[in-house]
């Protein structure tokens, strides 16, 4: 089952600490990512053969730096969503992305994602050129809130999405000699800060009606 959104809350701490730990160990480290035998000009990311690649994963000691990802909240959520995933495929098809009708008696035990007048829902996102590859993220089911007296969705507030800040690595095709013609297999590693959304909150709309 995903997990309370209060019980996982505490480790977004941790998650905002690691951006402060990457950015500094990046810097301070950064002869190693953006150095080595196939640096062209300073301040480009070293350009990795498909030899020094296994199975064109990134270079083992960028994601040693990298190792306390697990403890932000997108990414220890993966691991739990592909599982629920899984027993919910078997069980039944995927739920719609429809904003719910609220009912009390039906969401008391439920986690906060689902209880909340913001609905929102999870889904694992992909991609095969960033490390993390996979990230939990989170989508609003409604664009008004739901109402605590009707349980059904409302105008007089918008949901819109929280996002946490994260540093990730993005593997993009390089080339080992002067050409600039990307080399079959190769690759430089890139930092790069994303936004992930990861729940939803009510919020009064910019233009009132």
């Amino acid at each position: 089952m995903v997990p309370d959104f209060p019980q996982v809350w505490p480790e977004l701490l941790p998650g905002l600490l690691l951006l402060l730990w990457l950015s500094a160990g990046l810097a301070h480290h950064g002869a190693a990512l953006w150095g080595g035998p196939h640096s062209h000009t300073h301040g480009t990311p070293r350009c990795y053969s498909a030899e020094e690649l296994p199975r064109g994963q990134a270079p083992a000691h960028l994601l040693a730096r990298a190792a306390k990802w697990e403890q932000t909240l997108p990414v220890a959520l993966v691991s739990s969503l592909e599982a629920v995933g899984r027993r919910r495929w078997q069980e039944r098809p995927p739920a719609g992305t429809q904003c719910p009708v609220l009912q009390p008696e039906e969401v008391l035990e439920a986690d906060i994602h689902q209880r909340s007048i913001s609905p929102w829902r999870y889904r694992v996102d992909t991609d095969e050129n960033r490390y993390p590859q996979k990230l939990a993220v989170a989508e609003c089911l409604c664009r008004g809130c739901i109402s605590a007296r009707t349980g059904r969705e409302t105008a007089a507030l918008n949901s819109v999405p929280l996002h946490q800040s994260l540093l990730v690595l993005r593997r993009r095709p390089c080339s080992l000699d002067a050409s600039g013609v990307p080399t079959p297999g190769a690759f430089a590693f890139h930092a790069e800060s994303i936004r992930v959304p990861i729940g939803c909150t009510c919020v009064l709309p910019r233009v009132v009606r």
